[in-house]
C-alpha cells in the first residue's frame, strides 16, 4: 500500500531541513575548530567531504527509521534514536582518522571537528523536531484557552509516572473536551510541585474542597496499578460531592506498559473488586517460551475464558492457533479480531463438536497441535439442571474424547478449564466438570502429555455471569434480581483467569488441579450494589429483589485453596489441590452406564449413576420438582 501524497511531501520536507542542519553543522564544526573559516587543505577537505558526509547522514536517518517519527509528537526517546542513528557516520570518520595514512589527508578529519559535528548534528535535528513540537503545542493551547468554556474541568489522582503521560496526552488531545485543573496525590513529596505545567495540589482527602474552589466537572484516576481498596475510597469521595470519576487501564489491561489516553475509560466492577493484590508473571521468559513457535489449539476458543486465551496467547507468538468452537458466530468474530489485531499469528478457524470423536481425530491428525487449552464445556448451572443430558454427552465425553486424542497422538501439553463448583459438586454442571477432572488424571497416569487442570471462580463479565444480567436489569430501570440476600461467590476478571491457565500450562506433569488463592468470597449483594452505583444510580432508584435460590445453585461456594492440603507453586497465589480419589474399577462401570443412559436422554437414570459413581453428588432436592 502506498503512502499519500501529504504524507510523501511531508518526508521530501524534513529531509530539506536535515540537509540544511547537516551542512551547518559541518560548517560549524569547522568553524569553531579553527575559529574561523578553514583555509588549504582544510577548506579543500570542507568542500569535497561536506556533500558525501551530509548524503551519509541522510542515509543513515532513513536506515535508523528516523524519517517514520511524527514531529508534534517527538519525545526524549525519539531523541536517543536521533543520536544513535548519527553515531556511526562518526564512528566511521573516526575509523578512517586513525587507518587512513597520511598522504590520504583529505579523508582524515581532525577529531574536534568530528566531535563538534556529532554534537551539533545531534542538537540541530532534535531542535527542529522539537521546535515543531512545542509549536504544534502552543497551536492546541490556544485552542483549548479560546474554547475552555466548552471543556470539562478535570482533576487527575496520581501525580506518578501514569499521570505524568495522562496529562501529557490531554494536552496533544484538545478534541476530547478536557482542561486539567490540577492533580492530587497522597505522597506529601509531591504537593506544590508542577508537572506538564499541572501543580499538585494537594491529596485525595482535599478532593471535597478543591472541586468546589475549581469547580471540577470529573475526576480522572491515573494510577496505573490502584488497588481496588483506594478505587473505592476515591469514588466514595468523589461520589459525596456529586462528580463522576473515570480511570485509565489498570495491569491487566495494560500488556503493553503503556498508558494511552484513548484508553481512559468509566470505571466497571472490576475495578471495584480488583484482584491487584495478585502477582501475574506472563511476562516472564519461561512462560512465554513454553508457547512461543507452538501449534495451540483452544477448544471453546469463541466463548470468554477461550477468546481470551487466543488473545494473550497470540502476544506470545506462537507458530498458529487453531480456534475450535461449535458456535460459528463466536468463532467468526474472534478469528477476526486477530486477524486484525495480532497479524503476526496464523490462526485456523474451525467449527466442530467436541462430541464429534472421528472429526475431532482428523484435525488433530491435520493440523498436530502442540499444546491445547480444552475450555470447551456448558457452563450454566440453572440450564443445566434442565439439560442434564446434554451436560454429560458435552462435558463429560467431550473431555474424554479431547483427552484421549491428546494422549493418542503426542500432544505435549494439555490444560482442562475446572471451576471451583466440581469441590463437593451439588449441581449437574458441577459434578460433570468434576468427572472431567478424574477422566484428566486418569489418562495422565499413563501418558507423556503433560496434563493439569484449572479450577477458578466465577468469571466477571463473561456470557451468562451476573454482571452483564445486573447491567441490563439496570439499564432497564431495575429491579436488580438476586437470589438471595446471604448468596456469596469468589470472583475474578477474564483476564486474570486466563493469565492463571496460562501459567498453570507451564507447570502440568501428571494431571495436577490448579487453584488460585482468590481471598475472600463477595456477597453479590454489595456487587449489585457497587454497579449501580458505578452505573450513575442510587439503590432507592433501581432497587434490588430477591427471587430465592436457582436448582443446583449454593448459597456458599466452597473455599478454592484448603491451605493444609494444597502445596504452592512458583507463582504467587497459586497452588496445587490434592488429587481426586475414586474407585477406578466402579467409576468405569457407572461412567459407562451413566453416557448410555445421556445418549437415550434417560435423565432419572443419570442422577442415580451420578450419586452412585463416588464423586460426592447427592442430587438437588428440586429436582422432582423441577422435572
Amino acid at each position: 500500500m502506498g503512502i499519500s501524497y501529504s504524507s510523501f511531501m511531508r518526508k521530501i520536507n524534513q529531509v530539506i531541513l536535515d540537509v540544511v542542519v547537516f551542512t551547518v553543522a559541518v560548517f560549524g564544526a569547522y568553524l569553531i575548530r579553527f575559529e574561523q573559516l578553514p583555509e588549504g587543505q582544510y577548506l579543500r577537505q570542507f568542500l569535497i567531504v561536506m556533500p558525501y558526509l551530509v548524503l551519509a547522514r541522510i542515509l543513515s536517518f532513513y536506515f535508523f527509521r528516523v524519517y517514520s517519527m511524527v514531529w508534534k509528537y517527538v519525545s526524549i526517546r525519539d531523541v536517543l534514536l536521533i543520536m544513535k542513528s548519527s553515531l556511526p557516520v562518526s564512528v566511521l570518520l573516526i575509523v578512517a582518522r586513525i587507518a587512513t595514512p597520511s598522504e590520504f589527508a583529505l579523508l582524515r578529519l581532525p577529531l574536534g571537528v568530528i566531535a563538534l559535528e556529532y554534537i551539533m548534528v545531534i542538537m540541530g535535528a532534535s531542535g527542529i523536531r522539537m521546535l515543531r513540537r512545542l509549536a504544534h503545542e502552543m497551536q492546541a493551547g490556544k485552542t483549548n484557552n479560546h474554547e475552555a468554556h466548552g471543556l470539562k474541568r478535570v482533576l487527575l489522582i496520581g501525580a506518578g509516572d501514569a499521570g505524568n503521560i495522562a496529562v501529557r496526552e490531554l494536552k496533544r488531545r484538545p478534541d476530547l473536551g478536557m482542561d486539567v485543573v490540577g492533580f492530587v496525590d497522597d505522597d506529601p513529596k509531591k504537593f506544590n510541585t508542577v508537572i506538564q505545567g499541572v501543580s499538585v495540589l494537594g491529596g485525595s482527602a482535599q478532593i471535597p474542597a478543591l472541586v468546589r474552589r475549581m469547580r471540577v466537572d470529573e475526576a480522572i484516576i491515573t494510577i496505573a496499578n490502584a488497588s481496588s481498596k483506594d478505587i473505592r475510597r476515591i469514588v466514595d469521595i468523589c461520589e459525596d460531592v456529586h462528580i463522576k470519576v473515570k480511570i485509565i487501564p489498570g495491569l491487566f489491561e495494560m500488556l503493553d506498559d503503556h498508558v494511552r489516553i484513548s484508553k481512559i475509560r468509566e470505571l466497571n466492577i472490576d475495578d471495584l473488586l480488583g484482584r491487584s493484590a495478585v502477582n501475574f508473571d506472563n511476562g516472564r521468559p519461561e512462560v512465554v517460551e513454553q508457547y512461543r513457535n507452538k501449534r495451540i489449539m483452544v477448544s471453546g476458543a469463541g466463548g470468554s475464558i477461550g477468546s481470551e486465551l487466543c488473545r494473550q496467547l497470540a502476544a506470545m507468538w506462537p507458530r498458529e492457533i487453531i480456534l475450535l468452537d461449535k458456535d460459528e458466530n463466536s468463532i467468526y468474530e474472534i478469528e477476526a479480531e486477530l486477524r486484525t489485531t495480532m497479524k503476526h499469528c496464523p490462526t485456523v478457524p474451525l467449527i466442530t463438536d467436541i462430541r464429534n470423536r472421528p472429526k475431532l481425530e482428523r484435525i488433530i491428525e491435520r493440523f498436530k497441535p502442540q499444546v491445547i487449552f480444552h475450555a470447551a464445556a456448558h457452563k450454566h448451572v440453572p440450564l443445566m439442571e434442565c439439560n442434564i443430558s446434554e451436560a454429560i454427552l458435552n462435558n463429560i465425553v467431550g473431555t474424554r474424547n479431547v483427552t484421549e486424542l491428546a494422549d493418542a497422538h503426542g500432544v505435549e501439553n494439555f490444560v482442562n478449564i475446572s471451576t471451583d463448583k466440581a469441590i463437593n459438586p451439588t449441581s449437574i454442571m458441577g459434578a460433570t466438570k468434576k468427572i472431567g477432572e478424574i477422566i484428566v488424571q486418569a489418562v495422565a497416569a499413563g501418558s507423556k502429555t503433560r496434563f493439569s487442570c484449572v479450577r477458578f471462580g466465577n468469571v466477571l463479565g463473561s456470557r451468562g455471569s451476573v454482571v452483564p444480567l445486573f447491567q441490563k436489569q439496570i439499564a432497564a430501570g431495575g429491579p436488580v434480581t438476586i437470589t438471595h440476600p446471604d448468596i456469596r461467590r469468589y470472583f475474578m476478571s477474564i483476564a486474570e483467569a486466563v493469565q492463571l491457565i496460562i501459567q498453570a500450562g507451564t507447570l502440568g506433569n501428571g494431571g495436577q488441579i490448579f487453584v488460585l488463592d482468590m481471598g475472600q468470597p463477595i456477597k453479590v449483594q454489595d456487587l449489585a450494589r457497587d454497579l449501580i452505583r458505578i452505573s450513575g444510580y442510587k439503590e432507592s432508584e433501581i432497587g434490588i429483589q430477591y427471587v430465592g435460590l436457582r436448582p443446583g445453585e449454593k448459597l456458599y461456594e466452597e473455599i478454592l485453596v484448603d491451605e493444609e492440603k494444597a502445596r504452592a507453586t512458583e507463582f504467587h497465589k497459586i497452588f496445587i489441590a490434592p488429587a481426586v480419589e475414586v474407585n477406578n474399577g466402579k467409576f468405569s462401570l457407572a461412567l459407562e452406564k451413566m453416557i448410555r443412559a445421556a445418549e437415550h436422554c434417560r435423565d432419572k437414570e443419570v442422577v442415580d449413576c451420578l450419586k452412585s459413581i463416588g464423586i460426592g453428588y447427592q442430587g438437588d432436592a428440586e429436582w422432582n420438582h423441577v422435572h
